[in-house]
């Protein structure tokens, strides 16, 4: 029997249990959901604010990610995928032993090193997508302890419930690829709730909020879009066709989201909007988010018709009507983006979830009870069907439920240390009084890029303020 070539002959180093490319693969995918955040939404949230909020946006992101990894392996990552402590939680514990980080990870062949960093990124951009509906009036210090209280009180509950084995929601049968509830769910109630207890931007800020940069926030939302091969292609945790599909069928419903917002711009209001694209472009990648591995690619193309349209009539038609979404400032409408576009990615993968795909993604003996209803009724599963779309449902209002509580909670116990709103004079001068900063120390103070109003976008590049709240989410149409 001929032996194995020298470099994958097992060794200390390289365990008989570890495969080299799914390791491998699970680094690459894992930076590039890092790059998704930095530089990614760093980039995107300093051009998208007005110029005197693009430092203090920016470094909101900037700091999230570093003290979500300090607080991740500190005790978040065993309360998330340790050992059970109740149904819905795990023991806090430290990932930072070498023994326990070069063991074999809870799934796949890889170290548990891999797995921590992985799941790391994770966390990171779900608070960083928080402080997009935050931005331009929190204050900073209040900031610093939002994201280790949010972390350790609510994204690990969700995290152990819907995706560690040990988990109530994992246990009955949730079907959540790579973060469909996890992340976005999460994101967009809890940053909705969070605006609601910080209060709205200065008004000149709310009538005013013009782009300083639309052509970098295409960079930022470009390193946003390609970063999500990593966001999904990662989540078999393995190099196999599965993840294949998923990094495709993510593409297909993107692209088909963000030209079905495009066109309803286009067709309602005469003009193609950059802004609303990038926007079609988020509402598509996080639809796929909780299916990309499960369904066919016909359902993706679907789900980004889907997901290109409801956000879109949410977000310019009915937050004009709704007194509660026109009440709450969302910068960067991360409610439509996130909580809406989520919470549909998660009924559609109730629907259309593929059995056999189901199989190739889970690989464990009960997979049968993960099936779309579309193939229960197919199949004469139909009572299965049914069951799987009441326990995606289940999920949906556990989530939001989930994060309106201790979103609350924690804006009330950090109201009572520091003030959650910046002070009167901060919001009015920007960032020079916050960090002693300026992003654009050689541009005159005066406002330079003036449109005329005849030439302005759909989405009114020189007020860019959304009808009602005054966020990015809803934009003053002209």
């Amino acid at each position: 029997m001929d032996q194995l070539p020298k470099n994958l002959l097992p060794d200390e180093a390289n365990p008989e249990w570890m495969n080299k490319g799914d390791n491998a693969w699970q680094l690459t995918a894992a930076t590039l959901v890092g790059l998704q955040s930095i530089p990614g939404l760093v980039i995107l949230y300093g051009s998208l604010v007005h110029k005197k909020w693009a430092i203090n946006s920016a470094f909101m992101a900037f700091y999230a990610f570093a003290m979500v990894f300090v607080s991740w392996v500190g005790w978040a990552y065993r309360m998330s995928f340790g050992e059970r402590l109740v149904n819905f939680l795990g023991k806090p514990n430290v990932a930072l032993d070498e023994k326990f980080l070069l063991g074999q990870a809870f799934l796949g062949y890889i170290p548990t090193a891999t797995m921590v960093f992985f799941q790391g990124v994770f966390a990171c951009i779900t608070l960083i997508l928080i402080a997009g509906a935050l931005l331009g009036r929190m204050n900073f210090r209040a900031w610093m302890l939002f994201v280790p209280l949010w972390l350790t009180c609510s994204y690990t509950v969700a995290a152990f419930s819907i995706w560690c084995p040990n988990g109530w929601l994992a246990k009955l049968g949730i079907i959540d690829f790579a973060g469909g509830y996890v992340i976005h769910v999460s994101a967009g109630v809890a940053g909705f709730t969070a605006s609601y207890w910080v209060g709205p931007r200065s008004d000149k800020d709310r009538e005013k909020f013009p782009p300083n940069n639309i052509i970098l926030m295409l960079a930022g939302a470009g390193l946003l879009w390609m970063g999500w091969s990593g966001f999904n292609g990662g989540g078999p945790f393995a190099i196999s066709t599965d993840a294949s599909l998923a990094i495709l069928n993510t593409h297909v419903c993107t692209s088909t989201s963000l030209l079905t917002w495009l066109l309803l711009d286009t067709s309602f209001y005469g003009k193609p909007s950059v802004i609303g694209a990038v926007q079609g472009m988020i509402t598509g990648l996080v639809c796929i988010t909780p299916a990309a591995g499960v369904v066919q690619g016909w359902a993706a193309l679907f789900m980004g018709l889907i997901s290109g349209s409801v956000p879109w009539y949410t977000m310019m038609v009915l937050h004009n009507k709704i007194g509660l979404l026109r009440l709450v400032d969302d910068p960067m409408a991360v409610f439509h983006t996130h909580a809406v576009a989520g919470t549909l990615g998660g009924i559609l993968t109730g629907f259309f979830a593929v059995p056999k795909l189901c199989r190739l993604f889970y690989m464990l003996p009960d997979w049968e009870k993960y099936i779309g209803l579309a193939y229960g009724l197919q199949n004469g599963r139909t009572s299965a069907g049914l069951r799987q779309m009441g326990v995606q449902l289940l999920g949906i209002a556990f989530v939001i439920c989930l994060n309106i509580a201790t979103t609350s909670i924690i804006c009330w116990l950090i109201g009572l240390i520091v003030p959650l709103r910046l002070s009167k004079d901060e919001l009015n001068i920007g960032d020079e009084a916050v960090h002693g900063e300026k992003a654009f120390a050689l541009v005159d103070d005066r406002e330079r890029f003036e449109v005329s109003p005849k030439h302005n976008s759909v989405y009114d590049i020189e007020e860019f303020s959304y009808v009602g709240s005054r966020s990015v989410g809803e934009v003053q149409m002209v």
